[in-house]
């Protein structure tokens, strides 16, 4: 019997406005309160905010960070994984995950969309890219929320290798 928790990554820009700040910051405390783990890539904006909102609701935090420097990690990072890859560590949050919620980002943000998608994994998305320009994107699998908690919701419905 499989007990693990559900391993959703949070995606978005190392700096951000208040508002996508506080949204990440909810994202990451509804994420503690499922019991699931949060991981991301580590440092500032939304990956800081979302976070400090799951530290601070007893959940645990993962930063895949693109050094070499554990010490590189946001101060709510609880396990911070030193990687040296660069960006090259999307892989490694998008393989890592289960599921991931883009807030908002840039193109390090869309970079973990394509991958996971590609993996054939679940991407709920806030205010995020616009895929739908870009051909054949499963709807079950890129959805739009308009919550953080109606994404952490639609996340955890998502059971990986259900369709």
């Amino acid at each position: 019997m499989n007990s693990r928790k559900p391993i959703i990554a949070v995606c978005g820009a190392g700096s951000c406005d208040a508002e996508t700040s506080a949204r990440a910051e909810k994202v990451g405390r509804a994420i503690a309160e499922a019991g699931a783990i949060m991981v991301c890539g580590g440092l500032g904006g939304v990956m800081e905010a979302a976070c400090q909102g799951a530290s601070e609701h007893d959940g645990i935090t993962v930063g895949v960070l693109p050094s070499n420097d554990t010490y590189e990690a946001n101060p709510y990072v609880q396990v911070p994984v030193a990687t040296g890859f660069g960006v090259g560590r999307n892989m490694v949050i998008a393989h890592t995950a289960d599921v991931l919620i883009a807030l908002g980002g840039s193109f390090g943000t869309l970079s973990e969309i394509a991958l996971a998608l590609n993996l054939g994994k679940r991407v709920v998305h806030i205010d995020s890219w616009d895929l739908g320009e870009a051909g054949a994107v499963d709807p079950e699998l890129y959805v739009e929320a308009a919550t953080p908690e109606e994404a952490v919701e639609r996340a955890l419905e998502y059971q990986p290798g259900a369709q």
